[in-house]
C-alpha cells in the first residue's frame, strides 16, 4: 500500500510541474478538457450510457470551450 502511494504522489507532482510552464492558452485548453471529460463520463453513468464514451465526447467539447473561452479573453 505503501508503494501505491509513492507512486502516486510522484505521478501527481509531475503533472503539476509540467503544467507550469504553460501559457494561458494551453492552460484554459487543458483545464477545459480535463472538466469535459469528467462531466461528460458522469453523465455517461448516470444516464446509462458508455462512460468511456462520454468521457471523450465531454474532453472534446471542454478543450473546444477553452480556446473558444481564450479566444474571447484575447479581444
Amino acid at each position: 500500500m505503501k508503494i501505491k502511494t509513492i507512486i502516486v504522489s510522484l505521478l501527481l507532482a509531475v503533472f503539476l510541474f509540467g503544467c507550469s510552464g504553460m501559457s494561458t492558452r494551453e492552460q484554459r485548453v487543458l483545464s477545459g478538457g480535463a472538466i469535459g471529460a469528467g462531466s461528460g463520463a458522469v453523465i455517461g453513468a448516470v444516464t446509462g450510457g458508455s462512460v468511456a464514451t462520454g468521457a471523450v465526447i465531454g474532453a472534446g467539447v471542454g478543450a473546444l470551450g477553452g480556446l473558444i473561452l481564450d479566444e474571447s479573453k484575447r479581444r
